[in-house]
């Protein structure tokens, strides 16, 4: 199976977005997070994604006489690259959107059921708007995007860090104008 099909199914996504920011969880603890899927879905996509290379046992023990598996992304797993993304036909791109929505509303509806969920106080944010730019200036605003979120990609989960699930999306709504 190449990268982006292990990548682009919204569960292994959701599984990927979990330990992300260097968390270890069970998947125990991923079924937890997803409860509407159902823990054999959860156990064999992890399989999946740790016979691919992407995740590492980062931790075993003994819990009733069964091994516990504390699973972490690894630090140098693939990931579907420029190169890789160029690969893609449009309907790789098509059904990677589509999974990666599905894991933007999935995330998005486990925010809302938690116990004290507060957009306005979380800074909840999911506005639209559009941009005219031109080939060059598209350039500079993603190099100035990239500027910007490089400095935080590194973070640690502490005290007092909460993880934030940021989805740009950008993509031309009409043609160039002549």
């Amino acid at each position: 199976m190449d990268i982006a099909e292990l990548l682009l199914h919204p569960v292994r996504l959701r599984v990927v977005h979990a330990l992300s920011g260097g968390r270890e969880l069970t998947t125990g603890e991923l079924c937890a997070r997803m409860p509407e899927v159902s823990r054999v879905t959860v156990y064999r996509h992890v399989a999946l994604l740790a016979e691919a290379g992407f995740l590492e046992v980062a931790e075993e023990h003994r819990v009733r006489n069964v091994v516990e598996r504390r699973y972490r992304l690894r630090r140098d797993r693939p990931s579907i690259d420029g190169d890789a993304a160029a690969a893609m036909s449009l309907e790789d791109h098509r059904r990677g959107f589509a999974a990666a929505m599905a894991v933007l509303i999935a995330e998005f509806n486990a925010y809302l059921d938690r116990d004290g969920a507060n957009p306005t106080a979380d800074s909840v944010s999911y506005r639209q708007g559009t941009l005219w730019l031109s080939p060059d200036e598209l350039t500079g605003l993603i190099g100035k995007l990239v500027s910007a979120l490089q400095p935080h990609l590194g973070n640690q989960p502490i005290p007092g860090r909460a993880p934030y699930l940021l989805s740009p999306i950008l993509f031309p709504t009409a043609p160039p104008s002549p």
